[in-house]
């Protein structure tokens, strides 16, 4: 075989191209209103699943199959129980898995996809409500289903017409769709997102500030009126790079970095200048209730510390580096 690499590249962005084509016209029939149509269909679809009480089951054949587990998953994540069934598998006594009180979505590019048949028919007699997410509504599954999401056809990117790729693209991101439209019908909040992923980058992401933060003795401080001299003191004694400069009653006044003092000796002030001549004043803080990930989009390489705030008082100071050990950076 002779191989050409300066057609890899043309070739990636030709399928890339035909993908998006699918995609956009996916899109255009999410925008047209109408008894029947696609956004109609979904509604219903959502509040099918909504109102159902069991699982969804999610099943497919083939590249349809892989696709079908993965919106299985993605349901599962974001707050919709749900179950991925294999086709074949239901045959041969994994019908067992779908219950009264389930939802099915069957997906089938063709809707004529044979193996779906023991299902199909199991869903019929048990009132198990069908949802069909097909190409064709005129299929099998089209015809059989109570609500059918209806892909708009569209080449596929293979330049033999053969392979799914645009069509099970489509499939993907209609499912990832409904799972979001799911999502923000229940409320799902980041916080519930965290209940299901402790694991990880993404789990640690997700764990709350009061969690990882330093607290009591560990925060450094310093009173106003006191001078650089106690302030370097404190900063270095405590580790952070940085001191909380707090009112005598407590309450939070700013706070001074090891940046703010290269900036003050470059300016070549002494040791003895007051601290409120120094420190930056409303610094950003945090909440302790406050997600890892939300302290992340603010600790940056010009902020690498972020006092923790509860009632107007400092609880506790969290560091980048107590990112970096949690595995959230």
């Amino acid at each position: 075989m002779n191989y050409d690499p300066s057609k890899a590249v043309p070739a990636a962005r030709r399928a890339l191209a035909i993908e998006r084509k699918g995609l956009l016209a996916l899109e255009e029939a999410l925008s047209l209103p109408g008894e029947g149509s696609l956004a109609n269909e979904l509604s219903r679809a959502v509040e099918a699943m909504l109102s159902a009480p069991g699982r969804v089951i999610v099943t497919g054949i083939g590249k349809s199959g892989h696709i079908a587990r993965k919106i299985a998953a993605t349901l599962a994540s974001t707050g919709q129980p749900a179950a991925f069934v294999h086709p074949a598998e239901a045959s041969h006594g994994d019908l067992g898995m779908v219950q009264n009180g389930d939802v099915v979505l069957a997906l089938s590019w063709s809707g004529e996809s044979v193996e779906l048949a023991a299902i199909l028919t199991y869903a019929k007699r048990f009132k198990i409500p069908l949802i069909a997410l097909t190409a064709q509504r005129d299929s099998t599954l089209g015809r059989q289903a109570d609500i059918c999401l209806c892909l708009p056809l569209a080449q596929e990117a293979c330049p033999n017409g053969l392979a799914p790729t645009t069509s099970t693209t489509m499939q993907l991101a209609l499912g990832d769709a409904l799972a979001m439209a799911l999502l923000e019908a229940k409320g799902f909040t980041a916080r519930d997102f965290r209940d299901l992923h402790p694991g990880g980058k993404l789990g640690a992401k997700l764990a709350f500030v009061r969690d990882i933060m330093h607290k009591g003795d560990s925060v450094p401080r310093i009173r106003v009126g006191a001078r650089m001299a106690e302030a370097i003191v404190e900063m270095t004694s405590k580790g952070f790079g940085c001191v909380g400069v707090f009112e005598a009653s407590g309450a939070l006044a700013g706070l001074i970095t090891d940046g703010d003092l290269r900036r003050h000796l470059r300016r070549e002030l002494g040791l003895d200048t007051p601290v409120e001549s120094v420190m930056t004043k409303h610094p950003r803080v945090i909440g302790p209730d406050a997600l890892v990930a939300e302290a992340l989009e603010v600790i940056s390489h010009k902020i690498s510390n972020l006092l923790v705030v509860e009632g107007g008082e400092v609880v506790g100071i969290v560091h980048f580096h107590d990112l970096l050990r949690l595995g959230a950076a």
